[in-house]
């Protein structure tokens, strides 16, 4: 495994100051009426070796809602659930192509979703976990804490409110899923866990420390433990490089070039395996979803390392 070996605090400092140049430019997910009262100025990034070094910048400590980020946290646990061998006949493997939350496509290809990223394949996912679980939604949140070796972590229940509460088309996706039978537990049930889990809230630090696992094979560097097998690892970066950034996943590949997950509340997760695992954070999102900023970050830190899966 390839080690860091260079100090980045030079770098982490371009990618701040250009990526603070796009905020004013994109809208936060005001259709989550907690996000949308988030401050839209805010950046931070935070970057973790695989030998344990650590740089960050800007507001890499304030925690922020890390939504569908949350989804690599609820695969990997599913992967290594009672349901796991079944995960792939229920949920697809390709890009989307389509809005994440589409209605149609999921209609279209009689409930079996693209892939576990868009709302419908990861719904799925949290069905998974709800079915083969007592307390889903506790199992969750203690694999977030053990990936990111931070007990702190917890749910936003303002967040999750908020979420239940405008979530309409999470239902209307729920429902369709049942309808075809690729739902087992309750549509209550499951929609409650994916609110919640959505709802985590973390700091750039916590999400980089989290995704290491990605970035090291499967073992946490902080920690010594093996977390999942080298293949899994394996396996969930290559479906983070073409289905993470939802149907902005060919313009962020062919601009930045590593495997990555955004999440509407502004946080984007990155790795460079046996590299760096990255969380840059900023609210304001482009049309697709992604953060704008967030995105430069990580465009002007590929660039200035020379490091990408290309």
């Amino acid at each position: 495994m390839t080690r860091p070996a260079r100090d980045l605090t030079s770098i982490l400092e371009n990618c701040a100051n250009e990526a603070r140049k796009q905020i004013g430019q994109g809208r936060v997910a005001d259709y989550i009426p907690a996000l949308a009262r988030i401050n839209p100025h805010q950046f931070g990034m935070a970057v973790c070796g695989v030998d344990g070094t650590e740089w960050s910048i800007g507001d890499s400590d304030t925690p922020f809602s890390i939504q569908s980020i949350s989804k690599v946290f609820t695969l990997a646990l599913a992967l290594q659930s009672p349901g796991a061998a079944g995960v792939w006949d229920r949920v697809g493997r390709e890009p989307s192509g389509t809005a994440f939350n589409s209605l149609f496509q999921l209609e279209a290809e009689q409930g079996l979703p693209r892939n576990p990223f868009i709302n419908a394949g990861a719904i799925v996912i949290t069905d998974v976990i709800t079915s083969h679980f007592v307390s889903p939604v506790l199992q969750i949140l203690g694999l977030v804490r053990k990936y990111a070796n931070c007990e702190q972590i917890y749910i936003d229940e303002e967040v999750a409110r908020s979420e239940a509460e405008s979530g309409h088309r999470n239902a209307a996706i729920a429902h369709l899923l049942k309808s075809q039978g690729n739902l087992e537990a309750s549509v209550e049930d499951v929609l409650a866990a994916y609110y919640r889990q959505c709802s985590i809230a973390m700091t750039c630090r916590d999400v980089a420390r989290a995704f290491l696992p990605l970035a090291a094979g499967g073992q946490h560097p902080l920690t010594g433990e093996t977390l999942m097998p080298a293949l899994r690892a394996k396996r969930i970066n290559s479906l983070l490089l073409t289905c993470g950034l939802y149907d902005g996943v060919g313009n962020f590949a062919f601009r930045v070039g590593i495997p990555a997950k955004s999440g509407v509340g502004g946080g984007i997760a990155a790795v460079i395996p046996g590299q760096y695992a990255i969380c840059v954070w900023s609210p304001e999102l482009d049309e697709l979803g992604n953060s704008l900023a967030g995105t430069r970050a990580l465009e002007v830190f590929a660039d200035e390392t020379n490091l990408s899966v290309f």
